[in-house]
């Protein structure tokens, strides 16, 4: 069984589809039609909807803008889902007001996505900055009406107060979402699927040892396409999103532990910390709906050539934390792949957690990522570098390439060719052709071979640029 707030409407679900996405239990089971499918894979933003739900501390309530499309009913336990029919009352909420005044609607089958984006951003940010509103709509496409007047309608709602009707229900919906009930260990179950809410991580363990086929589930932002786009029905699922202690965030003297199950959002602000580049990347990792979702142990557990974290953590020398019943493991990230999609895991064993070392006196972290779109796109090559530099001599450097093989995985000859080595324009061209050793990427929609080595190979004299002219 599992509960959740349909905007003001306690429900309580537990004979049902498991493979059901939020936005076909909308459409389908509640008629709310007003949520739109656009692309059925978290590209486009019409789908978008809002949860609500206790910060971290239970003293407050956070709003965050998802793709239904590709979130899954179980990830809804102990939630409150806000749709655009609820946000009218008597009058116009200030968002849709605002839409109304910029003109920011044609066919409008585009915005009641951008409508959503814009309240979750505007419940965080009041009076929006021009950053705050491209990370906003950074999901969110539209074909007609041009961004513009969208644009102008997200600067407007800095005019008006906050106190909506979210605000003046906030302490009853706290007090709701405080009364739910825990999802029991078999949350959802239909015919022979089953959907399991373990809490901890020993009930995790043990599910995933009697259960070692189980799929486990994240934030769904890749795993949910096997359903929506390849039409596959997943007969068991585990999902991780209640294990609090997999939603872990520990800044320790040498290295920084991120839990496996905790969003990109709530780790934003540590990695910008520690890790500015990372963090400038991570901006562009998706859009906001997708980070809102995604987490470091799904991309880890893809284990997708394309997956933007992971040149990154190859690079900083990130260590995965593995369990197996009792059992646990740590696995350098550079030992973690075998194959295409390939992975040391073994049959019930899952990802806990990633332990990344904190950057050194002396090292320097570049991450580039090079795409066709700047936001919300798929890399086709993403590139990163940890140098250690003394007067300008590489003591030492370590990297981590996405798009350039069938796994995340280091250019180790470009890396030798760089050690002991000044960091100067011939040793880049050193590097560079030592890079062609290192990689023979293929050639695919995104990017040919050809295109893929110039841009990995440009890049290095981009990571030289940066260090000698920040500018």
């Amino acid at each position: 069984m599992i509960q959740f707030l349909l905007n003001d409407q306690l429900i309580t679900l537990e004979q049902i589809d498991t493979n059901t996405t939020v936005l076909d239990y909308l459409r389908l089971h509640r008629q709310q039609t007003g949520t739109k499918e656009g692309c059925a894979s978290g590209d486009c933003g019409a789908c978008t909807v809002v949860l609500g739900e206790l910060n971290e501390a239970q003293t407050g309530l956070q709003y965050r803008a998802i793709n239904s499309c590709i979130t899954l009913l179980g990830a809804l336990q102990g939630k409150q889902l806000i749709t655009v029919e609820c946000l009218a009352g008597e009058r116009l909420h200030p968002v849709q007001q605002t839409m109304v005044d910029c003109h920011g609607s044609q066919c409008g089958f585009c915005t009641p996505g951008f409508v959503m984006s814009l309240f979750a951003m505007w419940k965080q940010q009041p009076k929006p900055s021009h950053e705050h509103i491209d990370l906003a709509l950074g999901g969110n496409l539209c074909r007609c009406t041009g961004y513009q007047p969208i644009i102008k309608a997200a600067q407007a709602l800095g005019e008006y107060a906050t106190d909506d009707t979210f605000s003046a229900n906030a302490q009853t919906t706290r007090q709701a979402l405080k009364a739910l009930q825990p999802a029991s260990h078999l949350a959802l179950s239909y015919q022979q699927q089953q959907y399991f809410l373990p809490h901890t991580r020993a009930e995790l363990a043990e599910l995933c040892l009697h259960y070692p086929d189980a799929r486990l589930v994240a934030g769904s932002t890749d795993l949910a396409l096997e359903i929506t786009q390849n039409l596959k029905e997943l007969p068991c699922l585990i999902g991780v999103n209640q294990v609090q202690d997999m939603q872990q965030l520990d800044v320790l003297a040498e290295k920084i532990i991120i839990g496996a199950a905790r969003p990109y959002s709530d780790c934003m602000e540590v990695i910008h910390t520690y890790y500015p580049a990372f963090a400038a990347m991570m901006q562009r990792l998706g859009s906001t709906q997708i980070r809102n979702q995604g987490t470091f142990g799904g991309n880890i557990g893809t284990a997708s050539p394309i997956g933007d974290t992971l040149p990154v953590l190859l690079a900083l020398n990130a260590e995965v934390e593995l369990q197996k019943g009792e059992h646990i493991r740590l696995v350098n990230l550079n030992d973690y792949f075998t194959g295409y999609r390939k992975t040391v895991l073994e049959k019930g064993e899952f990802i806990a957690a990633v332990h990344i070392p904190r950057l050194q006196a002396q090292q320097v972290l570049m991450v580039d990522k090079v795409s066709k779109r700047f936001d919300d796109d798929i890399s086709a090559v993403c590139a990163a570098w940890v140098l250690t530099l003394n007067n300008n001599v590489i003591e030492c450097a370590r990297s981590g390439y996405g798009g350039m093989a069938a796994t995340p995985a280091r250019a180790l000859n470009a890396e030798q060719a760089l050690i002991g080595k000044p960091l100067d324009h011939t040793t880049i061209q050193a590097a560079q052709q030592a890079l062609a050793h290192d990689f023979k990427p293929m050639s695919d929609v995104r990017a040919s071979s050809w295109y893929r080595m110039m841009v990995a190979q440009n890049l290095l004299e981009r990571m030289s640029l940066s260090v000698h002219q920040p500018a």
